[in-house]
């Protein structure tokens, strides 16, 4: 069963300003159809917490351990 938040709600666990999410994240990164939707086609806007959590790990940058070198190269990326 998928848990639905409103934009107050994932900001509280994303850790975001609602206006954000509104304004920078809403159709940039997070879609309608995969991380939100509007029920009954109206206004409100329900975001779906498994799809965004799931696809925020899997983005999320993979970090690998490097060495600046003093010439400015690095050593292990």
């Amino acid at each position: 069963m998928a848990t639905y938040l409103t934009t107050e709600e994932l900001a509280e666990r994303i850790k975001y300003d609602p206006r954000t999410i509104r304004d920078r994240l809403k159709d940039s990164v997070l879609l309608e159809g995969r991380h939100y939707f509007r029920p009954f086609g109206g206004r409100k806007i329900l975001y779906v917490w498994e799809h965004i959590q799931e696809d925020m790990v899997r983005l999320a940058p993979k970090r690998a351990t490097v060495i600046p070198l003093a010439r400015g190269g690095v050593l292990g990326g």
